[in-house]
């Protein structure tokens, strides 16, 4: 079985600290870190950890044992690299760790990949010309039709929009674009193993519109959208009031919920707690899964941070490596 990657995010924020503790308590599968070796054992040092940095060129030279963290280096950090401050450096270097790991999963030398957070402006004082992982992820395999979803253990939302102003999203929300993203959701469903999935789809104004009173949207745009989704036999409804829809999905009504912008379904997810979310981007070619929370640079190198979100996104990529290779 390949393993799985990691992407070790911005080496100034607390993407080392919790790769490092993450492999500290045990993997459960064969697992490499694209990162900077140096960095993973400043924080192993700094947390008195017994690991040990085993650096690497290919996926060919891992050894997968208790202790051992498999490291292929892409860029050279100096040993004095500040944390918990922007740095174009560390930008570059991040941005580097994702497209090389997107090169080897196209390759098929590894099975996925799971993303620690990375600073976006970090990756715009570095000229990197994307805002955040989704859209590079996206672009550099070639994908036209990707969405993220946001999981946690009792509920699903994935987003028509992404990382756009606010101000745009209404003229963003298309019949063709709701129905690509239902689309999108029918298959995140089936990819976790559920046969029929039922799909809600929240309104973008309050009170979905209100027949029109409060926006046209949902009715000229959304509606369509799912009635033609029913038609392609998808069990999918809506548009829901976005301030109840959620809550509906929670106590088990439905599968996943179509989310029209990125705050109107993170927040429902990260409320639950941030520890056990995971960000899935949907219609790669290959899994990718990623912490739900970013770098911390307020707390970077303090030895504080939790890495339980990076251990539940890595447990989320084994499932759906599992249910693909079935």
């Amino acid at each position: 079985m390949q393993p799985l990657a990691i992407t070790m995010g911005d080496p100034a924020g607390i993407g080392p600290e919790i790769v490092a503790k993450f492999f500290a308590a045990g993997v459960s599968a064969p697992a490499i870190v694209i990162g900077d070796a140096g960095s993973l054992e400043r924080a192993a040092r700094a947390l008195s950890l017994p690991l040990a940095i085993h650096s690497i060129t290919s996926t060919a030279e891992a050894r997968y044992a208790a202790g051992v963290i498999n490291v292929l280096s892409v860029s050279a950090l100096p040993s004095d690299l500040p944390l918990g401050v922007v740095d174009a450096r560390a930008g570059q270097a991040a941005y580097q760790y994702i497209t090389t790991a997107i090169d080897l999963a196209l390759e098929g030398r590894i099975a996925g990949i799971v993303t620690a957070p990375i600073h976006k402006e970090a990756f715009k004082a570095a000229g990197v010309p994307y805002p955040g992982h989704t859209e590079i992820l996206a672009d550099r395999s070639g994908t036209s039709d990707f969405a993220m979803m946001l999981a946690n253990d009792e509920l699903r939302v994935i987003l028509v929009t992404i990382h756009v102003p606010l101000r745009s999203v209404p003229d963003m929300i298309t019949k063709a674009r709701v129905l690509k993203t239902i689309e999108l959701a029918y298959s995140a469903c089936t990819a976790y193993g559920i046969a029929k999935p039922r799909i809600a789809v929240a309104g973008l104004n309050p009170h979905a519109g209100e027949s029109g009173l409060f926006g046209h949207e949902d009715a000229a745009e959304i509606a369509p959208a799912i009635l033609e989704a029913q038609t392609m036999g998808m069990n999918v409804s809506g548009p829901f009031a976005g301030d109840t829809v959620f809550m509906r999905a929670r106590r088990g009504e439905f599968d996943i919920v179509v989310a029209q912008y990125h705050d109107q379904g993170l927040i429902p997810v990260k409320y639950m707690g941030i520890e056990h979310g995971v960000n899935v981007t949907i219609g790669l070619p290959f899994i990718r899964t990623s912490v739900d929370h970013g770098t911390a640079f307020d707390i970077a190198g303090k030895g504080v941070a939790d890495a339980s979100s990076l251990a539940y996104a890595f447990e989320q990529a084994r499932l759906l490596q599992k249910v693909t290779t079935r």
